[in-house]
């Protein structure tokens, strides 16, 4: 939908709701990072670990999904819950990303037996990236206090 006047046509601005290789988390030694140094946030079943400057400036954001096999013994059902955290990813990843102003590299768990159906996992995901960016807009902000108070 758009709205022409004299015109001059404007186009909503549309968000990119894509999930491209380049944001996918392959690398092992970033993944090793991860598990050794970096930082954790949940809600409950998700558990999200994150760490900041692992990525070269030109990626904004590296994300990884896992289910564990001790929750889950058949792969096809860690596969329909990874494909489940790979879709909220994508379409609320915005949420980071307008809050983000450095790098970060991430791990998105799914840790519980229960069968959430997806509107319940989106939700939890989206509580869980709210709850993140929470978390890191504070430190940041009191780090550049603390900063400008030296």
């Amino acid at each position: 939908m758009y709205l022409c006047a004299l015109k001059i046509c404007v186009f909503p601005v549309k968000m990119s709701f894509n999930y491209p290789k380049n944001e996918k988390l392959k690398s092992k030694i970033t993944i090793g990072l991860l598990f050794s140094e970096g930082k954790s946030v949940s809600k409950y079943p998700l558990r999200l670990v994150y760490h900041s400057g692992s990525l070269s400036e030109n990626e904004k954001i590296k994300m990884g999904v896992s289910v564990s096999k001790k929750y889950f013994k058949k792969a096809v059902d860690r596969n329909r819950f990874k494909r489940i955290l790979r879709e909220t990813y994508r379409l609320n990843k915005h949420i980071l990303l307008d809050n983000l102003d450095k790098p970060y590299a991430f791990m998105f768990f799914y840790q519980t037996k229960e069968r959430l159906s997806y509107e319940e996992i989106n939700t939890k995901t989206i509580q869980l990236f709210e709850k993140f960016v929470a978390q890191n807009t504070s430190k940041e902000s009191s780090e550049k206090k603390d900063d400008s108070l030296k």
